[in-house]
């Protein structure tokens, strides 16, 4: 199984913390994986989109990145960005998410951290793969 990690890198602190988590799950679980990094949460659902449907596609996908800020901004961009997840994923492609909404960047990296936001994408994304496995669904 081979997994690709895409972290958006407008907070690079909080990015690293969501990504620890998420790799070391995905070493736990025992799979491969690679890891590229996209601006802003805004550009994972395009990274995703694009490297699912490459020449050499993954066995699934993690989404990490966080939207701090303005209450009124960071909503609709927190919201379209799951928006445009939650569409990769009911189209058959296989994500675990971890995008991390708080009101300011210590917050973020407070949850991020506390709750192991990156390392329940991980974990998500191992159980759906496997699924998808024993399904027969294939990259």
């Amino acid at each position: 199984m081979k997994i690709l990690v895409i972290d958006a890198r407008y907070h690079p602190d909080i990015a690293d913390a969501l990504v620890d988590g998420a790799t070391a799950a995905l070493e736990k679980g025992g799979v491969q994986f690679e890891r590229i990094s996209v601006p802003s949460a805004l550009e994972l659902p395009a990274a995703i989109a694009i490297a699912a449907r490459s020449s050499r596609p993954f066995d699934g996908y993690v989404a990490l990145g966080s939207i701090p800020g303005q209450a009124h901004t960071a909503d609709m961009r927190y919201a379209e960005t799951l928006r445009g997840l939650m569409a990769l994923s009911t189209s058959g492609v296989v994500l675990g998410q971890g995008i991390v909404l708080a009101g300011d960047e210590g917050a973020a990296r407070d949850l991020a951290v506390s709750h192991d936001v990156g390392g329940d994408a991980g974990r998500a994304v191992l159980a759906l793969a496997t699924f998808a496995g024993r399904l027969g669904y294939g990259r």
